[in-house]
């Protein structure tokens, strides 16, 4: 296939002006700032990913411990071609598009179906977005491809009219649990306001299991998450010229029953002073004291089904694993 006929396939929408800085680009590390300035000090997830990041974070996805990739992955092979049946020919719109594992595991189901492939992946990530679907559009030769660079609150206020009948918003891989519950309720709202009613939502969490299992998964044996976590301050060292010690930092991982979250935390192992050169920042460090990193919310399926039905998103079905452990909701807006 030519680079051509894929070309003519793939269309772009950039939401923000690539001539216009970002907040980032004109104001670089100032979450950093904040949230190390605070107290509990705090720092954003997305600091997880530079190169090393992504590739441990990607083994991690792997390890025996962490269940929550594969339980979805085989939930999806499952359940794909019940979705495909029920929403017939329908738009897929894919909130962050990752490495498409799973994108093709439902593109797999409508083609099976002999419906029309129409995929409409959002991200932030111009290149990232751009690689994904050139992927795809090498794999599946009648797809089109209308993808929408920016956030996806601007996104999904921009979505543009539908090419086939219905579409579906789809917010996998459990990424709502890094969400408070203000940002989830917020976020919901915005997902009932994209939709047209009878459309759809498809969703995956992860569901509220025991403390030990869970622990477990953010605490695996071989040290790669603690890896992940520590590197985050290695990150952040090349970024803006940084003198975090990662031997003097550990990673904690812990499960908060009430909030019914995991806790990732990096804890100082000493007093200590870091000074990030680049963000003009001097932080100093109680021994004991902590950053929290990410949290990780774990949900019940009928209260989950209550709050989408409250933002007038009705369950049409649901599909877990037999260990009840990770949910896939189909949702349709009312």
């Amino acid at each position: 296939m030519s680079a051509s006929q894929i070309s003519n396939r793939i269309h772009l929408t950039y939401l923000v002006d690539r001539a216009t800085p970002s907040e980032d680009e004109l104001h670089p590390g100032s979450d950093v700032v904040r949230g190390l300035s605070q107290t509990p000090k705090t720092l954003p997830p997305r600091y997880f990913y530079d190169d090393r990041g992504s590739l441990l974070f990607e083994q991690i996805t792997e390890l025996p411990e962490y269940y929550l990739t594969r339980t979805e992955t085989e939930i999806l092979k499952t359940c794909a071609p019940d979705i495909a049946k029920i929403t017939g020919a329908c738009e897929l719109i894919e909130l962050g598009s990752g490495n498409s594992t799973k994108t093709r595991i439902l593109l797999d189901a409508y083609r099976s179906a002999g419906h029309p492939l129409v995929y409409c992946p959002i991200d932030i990530s111009a290149g990232i977005l751009e690689n994904s679907a050139q992927s795809l559009l090498i794999d599946y030769p009648s797809l089109e491809v209308y993808g929408l660079v920016g956030t996806y609150e601007l996104a999904l206020e921009k979505l543009p009219h539908a090419q086939l009948p219905t579409r579906m918003i789809g917010f996998i891989g459990s990424t709502l649990g890094n969400l408070s519950s203000d940002e989830c309720d917020i976020f919901l709202g915005q997902i009932t306001q994209a939709l047209e009613p009878g459309e759809y939502f498809l969703l995956g969490i992860d569901l509220h299991k025991s403390s030990q299992q869970l622990e477990s998964a953010y605490n695996d044996r071989q040290g790669v998450t603690a890896k992940f976590n520590l590197n985050m301050l290695q990150h952040l060292n090349q970024r803006f010229q940084g003198d975090f010690d990662l031997t003097q930092f550990e990673h904690v991982a812990i499960y908060n029953e009430r909030d019914r979250q995991i806790e990732m935390h990096l804890r100082s192992l000493s007093a200590q002073t870091v000074h990030l050169k680049a963000l003009n920042l001097t932080v100093e460090f109680l021994s004991g004291e902590t950053i929290l990193s990410e949290i990780s919310r774990k949900f019940d399926l009928g209260e989950m089904k209550e709050l989408l039905y409250k933002k007038n998103l009705e369950s049409v079905q649901s599909w877990t694993d037999p260990n009840q452990w990770f949910a896939v909701l189909l949702c349709r807006r009312r």
